[in-house]
């Protein structure tokens, strides 16, 4: 076959157990919304397949489908609205690892995927916050999440592929097996030759993109399937690249003065990461994330008393929390980094020492903006205590979303979250930042801005005291979203779109009306019926 051609195949019957079926009752409510809490979720049937002929007949016997895993979308995109759900969740199987590469199902969660890897010294980094997610999932989304910086999204990691198409056939794809021709793939089929057109549009050039169909002249097959939402097909298996070794992660939280001295220390200690790996130096500063934490946030973990529940103390003039993690040589203890960081302290004196170490190299970056006395370093080891930053860190959006719940109840139950995720060049960094506050502020908004610094990809929440206040703050987001796209980002980092109309008019920003028939030109011919995931990403 010609390069951009790829046959598909039947599916294969492998489990004696029929599928699980669940059509009334308690069981079928958990499957009627997702981590969005979308409103008017219902299905008639829940499915659970054990193996791909099952997957195959129950999309045969359905009008519309709905494949899912852990339901942890913030974008409603795992709602079903009278679709028949496909859990995944007994499809399950994990394949010994590799040196550099294991083959997961769908259902393997990233929390199980970690267990098996870690036990084999294994490891694979470009995980989001929440492990209860699954491998399909992510594949789904092409999921992202802090370590971006370093180690990039789901799509970079992910080898193989294999997909069930709308026709129960499937598909199994190796990265850089099929590319794209004449901006087309063909797909041979048992009912005949599929033409699939790739699309044209101009993509961001930003590390983070859940923004739709992916573009361009030699665009690999596989890369279609990533990030489609579950809207062109569904993962039934997935061959990810793994790290053969188990990075010893370590926590910095540094508490800053002010916006513009937290982002000129996060440059600082970005270029420091780069030059590292550039220069594949071992004593190297080796950022691999920068979490970002403004001063409302720190107002809402004061306020929730979440400070003081994990042990932080803060400076008087602290205004803006980083959380960074950061990669150590193995073996580093904890007895390491307070001799190192009492080493820089002493610098100056008569008994300072001028060591060479990455924890030193962290500490002279910090103490260059005046903030060391107000950083606290933690060692790998210290297991508990970089739980408790990162659950720190975690504390934020939960602090908003008990809020949005509580206007919800006692005001008016149209209060709904109102957040954007959006990314920018990083040299566009700060500009996003005014841009966001302009936005949330004009228009008499209460927010909290927070995200993954390193990769200039933030989250801004309205924190709402009423219906109007929601209305205003899908204004600001829409206005928002075209300043981005101005300043050469993407209005949808990380999260996707789902069936969130916002974000289904970011996406129409982003692309223009041209771009989004573009798409339905994929979706047309790969799922002529629109039997998968219909309303989810196009409307």
């Amino acid at each position: 076959m010609s390069r951009h051609r790829v046959r598909a195949r039947p599916p294969r019957a492998t489990s004696q157990e029929p599928a699980l079926r669940v059509t009334q009752g308690t069981d079928v409510s958990a499957y009627l919304e997702d981590a969005a809490h979308y409103p008017g979720g219902h299905t008639p049937l829940v499915v659970c397949p054990r193996d791909e002929y099952q997957l195959a007949t129950i999309l045969r016997d359905a009008t519309t489908v709905l494949a899912v895993g852990a339901q942890s979308s913030l974008t409603g995109g795992a709602t079903p609205m009278g679709d028949t759900v496909i859990s995944l969740s007994k499809l399950a199987a994990l394949g010994p690892p590799s040196v550099d590469a294991v083959t997961a199902e769908p259902g393997v969660t990233l929390a199980g995927l970690r267990e098996a890897l870690a036990a084999a010294g294994r490891a694979y980094p470009p995980v989001p916050t929440y492990e209860g997610a699954t491998v399909g999932g992510v594949v789904s989304t092409n999921a992202a999440g802090a370590a971006t910086f370093k180690y990039g999204t789901t799509r970079q990691w992910v080898r193989g592929l294999s997909i069930m198409l709308a026709t129960g056939e499937l598909l199994d794809l190796e990265r850089g097996q099929v590319r794209a021709a004449d901006n087309c793939f063909e797909i041979v089929t048992s009912a005949g030759t599929i033409q699939v057109p790739v699309p044209t549009y101009r993509l961001p050039d930003v590390p983070k993109r859940a923004a739709g169909y992916p573009a361009g002249p030699d665009l690999d097959l596989i890369d279609m399937f990533i990030g489609s939402e579950g809207t062109l097909g569904i993962v039934t298996s997935v061959t990810l690249e793994v790290l053969p070794r188990c990075p010893e992660v370590g926590c910095v939280l540094i508490a800053c003065r002010d916006e513009g001295q937290a982002v000129a220390l996060a440059s600082r200690l970005r270029a420091e990461s780069i030059r590292t790996w550039r220069d594949q130096d071992p004593d190297g500063l080796d950022v691999i994330a920068i979490e970002y934490m403004d001063r409302r946030c720190l107002e809402l973990l004061r306020d929730d008393g979440a400070t003081k529940r994990f042990g932080v103390t803060m400076p008087a003039d602290a205004n803006v929390l980083l959380l960074a993690q950061v990669e150590f040589p193995p073996g580093t203890t904890t007895e390491q980094v307070y001799d190192d960081v009492a080493g820089v302290a002493d610098v100056g004196s008569a008994s300072g020492r001028m060591l060479d170490s990455p924890v030193t190299r962290l500490c002279r970056v910090v103490a260059e903006s005046d903030r060391l006395h107000a950083t606290e370093i933690v060692a790998p080891g210290d297991a508990a205590r970089v739980a408790a930053l990162m659950a720190l860190r975690e504390a934020v959006p939960d602090g908003v979303n008990r809020r949005v719940g509580i206007a919800k109840r006692t005001v008016d139950d149209t209060i709904e979250k109102t957040a954007a995720d959006m990314i920018v060049p990083y040299a566009q960094l700060s500009e996003s930042l005014r841009l966001f506050r302009h936005a949330f502020e004009s228009r008499g908004l209460d927010y909290a801005i927070w995200g993954h610094l390193s990769d200039a990809n933030m989250h801004p929440n309205v924190i709402p005291r009423s219906a109007d206040d929601v209305q205003r703050g899908k204004d600001a987001i829409l206005e928002c979203g075209r300043g981005v796209i101005q300043l050469g980002g993407c209005p949808l980092a990380e999260h996707g779109v789902g069936r969130n109309p916002v974000k289904q008019a970011l996406l129409r920003q982003l692309y223009g009306d041209g771009g989004i028939a573009e798409m339905y030109a994929v979706k047309q011919a790969l799922d002529p019926s629109r039997k998968l995931a219909p309303g989810v990403l196009l409307p």
